[in-house]
């Protein structure tokens, strides 16, 4: 059966289940007892393996097999929960998620796996893992270990094996090991290959040839071959080549066939030992329905984004066409053409809405994996911290979701690393032991916002000012003037850090400017609160969409510009002699603040007839805290537009974020504030 078709759907599904898993383990750990939470891990665990048995994908089936049966025992309360067997189930998911990730970028999925399952097996046992490997140590120090590199054979080669058995054919793995010394390995495994060639046909090597060539392993290898000779004298040949140092064969039997289809077909019979278990486990028979409940009332379906991506851009299309129209419409003054448009105006604004919202995504997907990096990073810092999670079903445009995720993981390693204080330094302030860092999102008119909170020990301001000193970020007569905001936005300066050492977690200044220009480059911004001994908020600010933006569109000379409405103050209209001149820069006082002005004619060189106005017009706007007023010829209005993108022939324009199509059919260029202001 072709199973490509079903990649897609194996790949999303697989994703969940084991987000599923990382989340309930993280409950699990919080109440050990609870014989739900394992039932939830064990339902996720069997479905992804009947799926990846399903699809081929047997390492992966392997490992959650093994994963099962350590939660099988712990939910018949064979096996107690501890912290290290929920590092190794932890430590499994891990597997599972690099293999997934590998199929997902075409890769075929496979991994070592053998630690993993090695300690799921000891646990299975009832034994402890570190107490094994302690055991272990102590034995390879006694005796040397015998066991060489095996092969694992795929349905074809199995084909090829039955087929050579049925010829007369007998099939053996060679497990290879050459001297310790050995200096050209790639020269003897290429020995190695000319003798078995001579005496059959190899048909597996482990690692692959490729690696072998390329003295991609340590001193041991295996090859299959299919022969009519006897073993011995095979072993006999390979001996006579110079620095192999032992070789083990072993018979290929159609026997080691049948049991591994015995364990892929326990797949199939899973569902029996499942509700055997469940009986087992004493639970309340509604609650093992309630997830079945749950899925038949989810109706949803599963769309490619490239498909929305598409959709998207026909609709903006429509957008720009339905400009052209309602200007056509004015133009012609007549009243049924009038009402027409008008109505197909209304019906475009709701399917506006409605493909807007297919786009949007909810920040959950970001938010997921950090339950898993707070628990390591607390472990790594030895601190104790709660993460809480708020409003993770808000939902933001997919382009956004996509960018957001780096910038958030720096903001939350820096709030566990500088933010919450140790144990005993909390315990010493009068706080609980255990910090609580609060992640939380929300939406407010077109924006969505994200805040990193922290009970930690706040920022220190004068701490911030003296390290801006000494890296010469800013001057004593800057400092002497700063507001506490002003002096905290410093450590989003480049190279800016108050980590006295430095750590793996962080400490280098690297990251905190990486954010900030990441988010302003989504049109968003971000900013801090603090407050010392109580904590720190870092506050973002993100647009809900980046393809449909509102635009005050302005003119100079015959040139039409589009400036986003995000980043405009005010407008104003002044006098040319109430312009001002300071260190060469014309300035304006505007509301009791000197504001610098810039010329848009001359920075994006439009030519011009040198007409002299006595009025000026002026575009106010900000980033961040900066203002400054663009001057610009005249103000045509307001209007929603569709930000379109240079192509890659005009990367690097400066002061021009994109362009768009207005409804006489003229190409507006948008100015990016951004970069106009430093």
């Amino acid at each position: 059966m072709e199973m490509n078709q079903y990649l897609e759907v194996f790949i999303e599904e697989s994703k969940e289940h084991l987000q599923s898993c990382n989340e309930q383990l993280l409950e699990l750990e919080k109440n050990p007892d609870d014989i739900k939470i394992v039932n939830e891990i064990f339902r996720s665990a069997h479905t992804l393996k009947g799926m990846s048995a399903t699809m081929g994908y047997e390492d992966l089936a392997n490992l959650t097999h093994q994963m099962e049966n350590v939660l099988d025992a712990i939910r018949n309360q064979k096996i107690k929960v501890n912290a290290e067997i929920l590092d190794v189930v932890f430590l499994a998911v891990d597997d599972l998620e690099a293999m997934v990730q590998s199929i997902a970028e075409g890769g075929d999925g496979k991994r070592d796996v053998s630690i993993a399952v090695e300690k799921l097996m000891l646990i299975e046992k009832g034994e402890s893992p570190a107490l094994s490997k302690a055991r272990a140590e102590t034995a390879a120090a006694i005796a040397e270990p015998q066991e060489l590199v095996k092969s694992t054979y795929d349905d074809f080669e199995w084909t090829v094996i039955q087929q050579s058995k049925e010829q007369g054919f007998e099939t053996y793995e060679l497990s290879i090991a050459l001297r310790a010394d050995c200096l050209l390995k790639a020269a003897r495994v290429y020995m190695v290959f000319e003798v078995l060639e001579k005496s059959g046909e190899v048909i597996k090597a482990t690692p692959s040839v490729e690696q072998l060539e390329e003295e991609q392993f340590d001193q041991e290898f295996s090859v299959t071959i299919v022969t009519q000779e006897t073993p011995e004298v095979i072993r006999q040949k390979l001996l006579k080549v110079s620095e192999v140092d032992r070789i083990d064969v072993r018979e290929v039997s159609m026997g080691d066939y049948i049991s591994r289809e015995t364990v892929k077909d326990e797949g199939t019979l899973q569902p029996e030992v499942e509700e055997k278990a469940d009986r087992a486990s004493n639970m309340p028979k509604e609650e093992n329905k309630a997830p079945a409940a749950k899925q038949a009332s989810n109706k949803t379906i599963r769309v490619n984004i490239e498909r929305l991506d598409i959709l998207m851009n026909l609709f903006e299309e429509l957008v720009i066409d339905r400009g052209r129209l309602e200007q056509i419409s004015k133009e012609l003054n007549n009243q049924e053409l009038h009402e027409t448009v008008e109505h197909m105006s209304r019906i475009s604004g709701d399917l506006q809405n409605i493909i807007l919202n297919m786009r949007m995504v909810p920040i959950e997907t970001v938010f997921n994996r950090f339950p898993r990096m707070v628990r390591q990073l607390a472990r790594d810092l030895n601190k104790k911290i709660n993460l809480e999670i708020v409003g993770a079903d808000t939902e933001l445009d997919r382009t956004v979701i996509d960018e957001i995720g780096d910038p958030l993981v720096h903001l939350i390693r820096n709030a566990l690393d500088h933010g919450v204080e140790t144990p005993e330094v909390r315990k010493a302030n009068g706080k609980s032991e255990e910090g609580n860092v609060i992640l939380k999102a929300y939406h407010s008119g077109n924006h969505v916002f994200i805040e990193i909170e922290d009970d930690g020990a706040g920022i220190n301001k004068d701490k911030v000012i003296k390290k801006a000193l000494k890296n010469g970020i800013i001057t004593e007569q800057t400092a002497s003037a700063l507001t506490d905001k002003q002096a905290y936005e410093l450590i989003f300066a480049s190279g800016f850090s108050t980590a006295d050492k430095i750590s793996d977690v962080s400490g280098r200044g690297v990251g905190l400017d990486v954010v900030k220009n990441t988010i302003e480059s989504l049109g968003g911004s971000v900013s801090i609160d603090s407050k010392i001994g109580q904590g720190s908020i870092f506050s973002i600010q993100l647009p809900l969409t980046l393809s449909i933006i509102s635009v005050m569109l302005v003119e100079i000379e015959k040139e039409k510009y589009a400036i986003p409405l995000s980043s405009i103050i005010e407008t104003a209209i002044i006098r040319k002699e109430d312009v001002l001149s300071a260190h060469n820069q014309k300035v304006i006082d505007f509301r009791g603040k000197v504001v610098p002005l810039l010329s848009l004619k001359e920075i994006f060189e439009v030519p011009s007839d040198n007409h002299e106005d006595e009025f000026i017009s002026v575009v106010i706007v900000r980033k961040g805290e900066k203002l400054a007023g663009l001057v610009v010829d005249s103000f045509i209005g307001q209007q929603e537009v569709v930000l379109k993108s240079l192509g890659n022939y005009l990367t690097s324009v400066f002061a021009i974020s994109g362009a768009t199509i207005l409804g006489d059919g003229q190409v507006a260029l948008i100015v990016d504030c951004n970069a106009l202001i430093k």
